[in-house]
């Protein structure tokens, strides 16, 4: 495997650009398909994980083939998010960095459509894009894909989860026959392995690391918690690592918020980032986080897409996503560019079976480590300010004040000045942990279910959420029946139920059948999805109408 940049075969301009940029020796995805591209034409399947240098991969060969002396669109990259978009035609940029002629317009939602539709019509050699923003501006006419000799599909899992598939196939159906197609992705699918069937041809499969696997330097750990004690649990991982720099990912944007300000609340440097910000507020949120005034990022999956920082000390699952493939995605956020990585998940007794089939399928081992309790904490808090102030470099200007600090502090001993500087600053911890209670489960302690029947006892498996198979026949593999107290009267339809799960977090292929009655209706949702679905569904309003979810036990 080539392990310099010399010998990858790219022009002086882009050596020297990536030089500059700090990069060393290209990593393994590099290595394998830097030289494909640059020697062959074609197409690629790439399946490598998150933060594994693909944007390099695909850019610096779309960029070395570049004709700059036609403004024509000649690149189309298509990527799932705005902060990803974004991402790469910032990376595009500096790698051209000696190549001033080269131009690179990025669209996509979420920005004025009118001012990226002008960047367009100034040249754009290379189109960086999301499917919805581009399927827009080429339905009105201003764009030109009639010229794209490369097309790479970035994330291309990311996008189909996201609902894109009708989108991409408009896209692609306006591409030139003769092209190049690129194909990125952490995990292969069945819709990836349809786009790659019907839009490529003969693609050579470059496979970079086991797919799915985990990284070999990020390590596995979970944390077993009552439900109730989710956010307590949370708060403890955070003391306990006094210099944490975290994203914390949540299922959906409400949860994302609802975290972050309770965050805030309590005195962490944390804030959110999801759909619901506008590009204003998420770029300020983006901003801080990279210069680490922020050291938690609450995030949906969705919205981290993109997110492009490499020396995270943690990533941690506040809830674990309904796809286990996208804890790989997840998980890869730390542990990159050769540093090690720790990955948590907070779960209770009911996803303990999910933590070993993302096992299987990540090819790691968890281990389930106790939540620290406050000795743990103040001893770890205590340590940290102890080296903090032994690393603190002394100046001469407390010179000057020292007849003042000693007049101040005369009579006073060592002990006795050691132990109000520690209690000014460890009083919150003492005050806070005091009288707090043990979070962990014992290993035997059985699972409850949280809700209850109207009688006020767990419900069981005779309550009320016991749906009646008959009425619809059993439900298809792997999915469960939810029914909602919603039908034909209340003017509902499968696109209502659709826009609740995407609200929810749920991918649109985690939807199965809708089967709509006239005062009621059920739904069928990925089995290890449903138990979350009707317990955020049951109690919620919608058009002013409180919702009842009963679930097929």
């Amino acid at each position: 495997m080539i392990t310099d940049f010399l010998d990858l075969g790219l022009s002086t301009e882009l050596l020297n650009a990536v030089a500059e940029m700090g990069f060393e020796k290209p990593t393994p995805v590099q290595s394998r398909i830097i030289p494909l591209l640059l020697a062959e034409d074609n197409d690629i399947v790439c399946l490598a994980q998150t933060g594994t240098g693909k944007t390099a991969a695909f850019g610096l060969p779309a960029l070395e083939y570049l004709d700059l002396k036609s403004d024509a669109t000649q690149v189309l990259v298509l990527s799932p998010t705005r902060e990803l978009c974004r991402q790469i035609t910032q990376d595009l940029m500096s790698y051209s960095k000696y190549r001033p002629e080269t131009k690179i317009v990025s669209v996509y939602g979420g920005a004025n459509i009118v001012s990226q539709i002008r960047a367009l019509k100034k040249g754009a050699q290379i189109i960086v894009a999301t499917p919805g923003r581009l399927l827009d501006i080429l339905k009105r006419g201003e764009a030109d894909l009639s010229h794209v000799r490369s097309l790479i599909l970035d994330e291309a899992d990311e996008m189909l989860n996201m609902g894109f598939k009708e989108e991409l196939d408009a896209i692609l159906e306006l591409l030139p026959a003769e092209r190049r197609s690129l194909l990125f992705s952490a995990t292969l699918p069945k819709e990836v392995e349809r786009i790659a069937r019907s839009y490529m041809k003969n693609p050579t499969v470059v496979t970079v690391g086991e797919r799915n696997a985990g990284a070999d330097n990020v390590e596995h750990f979970y944390y077993m918690v009552r439900e109730e004690d989710r956010y307590a649990a949370l708060k403890r991982i955070a003391d306990y690592n006094p210099d944490i720099y975290a994203i914390v990912f949540c299922r959906t944007r409400e949860e994302t918020q609802k975290i972050a300000d309770s965050l805030q609340k309590d005195g962490y440097d944390a804030d959110a980032l999801h759909g619901d910000l506008s590009q204003a507020q998420r770029d300020s949120v983006m901003s801080r986080f990279k210069r680490r005034s922020l050291h938690i990022l609450v995030a949906t999956d969705v919205a981290a897409r993109g997110i492009d920082v490499n020396d995270l000390s943690h990533v941690i699952n506040y809830n674990l996503p309904q796809e286990i493939e996208l804890y790989t995605h997840r998980s890869g956020r730390t542990g990159r560019a050769s540093r090690s990585g720790v990955s948590i998940a907070i779960v209770n007794q009911r996803e303990k079976g999910k933590i070993k089939r993302i096992e299987e399928v990540i090819k790691k081992k968890f281990t389930r480590l106790p939540i620290p309790g406050a000795k743990e904490i103040c001893e770890r808090q205590l340590t940290h300010l102890i080296n903090e102030i032994d690393a603190a470099e002394v100046r001469n200007d407390i010179e000057a004040f020292m007849p003042l600090i000693n007049e101040l502090w005369d009579g006073m001993t060592k002990d006795e000045l050691v132990r109000k500087i520690l209690s000014y600053e460890f009083n919150r911890f003492f005050d806070y942990y005091r009288k707090a209670k043990d979070l962990n489960i014992p290993e035997k302690e059985k699972p409850v279910s949280k809700r209850k029947g109207d009688n006020g006892k767990t419900a069981g498996p005779d309550s009320s959420r016991k749906i009646r198979k008959e009425e619809i026949g059993e439900c298809e593999a792997g999915f469960t029946w939810i029914r909602l107290n919603l039908g034909y009267k209340n003017r509902i339809e499968p696109r209502n139920i659709l826009n609740i799960m995407k609200a929810l977090g749920i991918a649109k292929k985690a939807v199965g059948k809708i089967e709509i009655f006239h005062d009621h209706l059920y739904v069928a949702v990925d089995s290890s999805a449903a138990e979350y679905v009707a317990s955020e569904i049951d109690g919620a309003s919608y058009n002013s109408r409180r919702l009842k979810a009963e679930i097929n036990l």
